[in-house]
């Protein structure tokens, strides 16, 4: 009877200790890296229209290191520089950025980083459709998040988008996230844009000024593969021929629109 009671004390332990070994968690690892590639009807910056209405294809990597570190590169297709700008060169816009993410409390968390846009060849700055300075654009950027909302400042350290002598440019970014559950998130957002020392025939500083406003729905439909909706809109649609949102191709770059997209995140 001791022996049966000993061996069964064992067995108890053994099985205990299995128990154990299968809640501990996996270590973290020192980093991760990610992909993902995408297609949306209609890419939008800020309200923008990026590729005159028309789709883009789009893909990015991401490294992340657990002590908030981050580098990423991504890139996408784009019209405007030609459709909006009349330049004969600019198709593609890369985007590199990196910076450092942390906690200051449980609920309080902090982004800081830099931003370049990138558009390889761009020939803005020979457009015979007014004056334009290189695509090309830098940003630093700063946010904070409080449990569901974020607000965000990026501000830029040279030209910005093209627009000439518009350094220190500022965008104010802010936004919060719901979980509706079963998949589905709401995503709120208002910002506004600020371009210093631009002038056309309807305003004189503050032409290129607007705030820009979007609803999105998204569904997460597990193994890296979401879908969102947007309703985007603007306050930047100035009418007429000297509408400063109104390019070479006589389209207004800023007008609302709902815009549909799809992501495959590995």
């Amino acid at each position: 009877m001791k022996l049966k009671s000993t061996s069964a004390l064992i067995l108890t332990a053994l099985l205990a200790s299995t128990a154990a070994m299968a809640q501990t968690k996996a270590p973290e690892p020192d980093y991760t890296l990610s992909y993902n590639v995408g297609v949306t009807s209609d890419y939008r910056v800020r309200g923008i229209a990026q590729t005159s209405f028309n789709p883009a294809l789009q893909a990015g990597v991401d490294f992340a290191h657990k002590s908030g570190f981050y580098l990423g590169a991504w890139g996408s297709n784009v019209s405007w520089i030609k459709d909006y700008a009349g330049a004969t060169d600019g198709s593609l816009e890369i985007d590199l950025y990196g910076g450092y993410k942390g906690e200051i409390s449980k609920d309080l968390t902090y982004d800081l980083g830099v931003i370049t846009y990138q558009y390889p060849g761009n020939t803005l700055s020979t457009s015979t459709f007014g004056t334009f300075a290189n695509a090309n654009t830098t940003e630093i950027y700063g946010a904070l998040t409080y449990s569901i909302v974020t607000l965000k400042y990026n501000r830029s350290v040279g030209n910005f988008l093209g627009n000439v002598n518009s350094s220190g440019s500022q965008y104010f970014d802010l936004s919060a996230n719901f979980d509706l559950g079963n998949g589905f998130t709401l995503t709120p957002h208002v910002g506004h844009q600020a371009i210093p020392n631009q002038t056309n025939a309807n305003r004189t500083g503050n032409a290129g000024d607007y705030t820009d406003y979007a609803l999105t729905l998204g569904k997460d439909f597990g193994n890296g593969l979401t879908a969102t909706v947007a309703a985007v809109g603007t306050n930047g649609a100035d009418t007429g021929v000297n509408g400063f949102y109104i390019g070479a191709d006589g389209k207004n770059i800023a007008k609302d629109a709902l815009v549909v997209g799809l992501k495959y995140s590995f």
